[in-house]
């Protein structure tokens, strides 16, 4: 992979890195903030379904900034582009769709189908 390709990507999951530690922040204050009081049990449900709603998301995010990590850590290694399956590298067309994988289309398509079959 050319170097201003790497350095494309490195800007790129930075860019998401910060975006996504700053809705972190963001939630952890709103939630620690909010000490509403509901005195109709309808409201206090909808708001702790919109609270856990809210929490699954952000544990999303929280894996996505894990992988995002690593995959900083793997750029950082040079690593980053090559496929941890079959070794070869992967496209720049899937890198741009999902910086964050670690496995070429074709060992990515393996991988399902036979997770698919194992009912996994």
């Amino acid at each position: 992979m050319k170097e201003k390709d790497v350095q494309y990507f490195k800007e790129i999951l930075t860019e998401q890195l910060k975006e996504l530690l700053a809705h972190g922040d963001n939630t952890v204050v709103g939630m620690t903030e909010s000490k509403e009081n509901f005195p109709d049990p309808t409201d206090r449900a909808s708001h702790e379904t919109d609270r856990n709603f809210t929490l699954r998301i952000r544990d999303r995010e929280h894996k996505l900034i894990k992988k995002i990590k690593k995959a900083l850590g793997r750029i950082e290694e040079g690593t980053f582009g090559i496929c941890e399956a079959c070794g070869e590298d992967i496209s720049i067309e899937r890198l741009k769709a999902r910086p964050v994988t670690t496995e070429c289309i074709d060992c990515k398509i393996k991988a399902e189908a036979r997770e698919r079959a194992l009912g996994i």
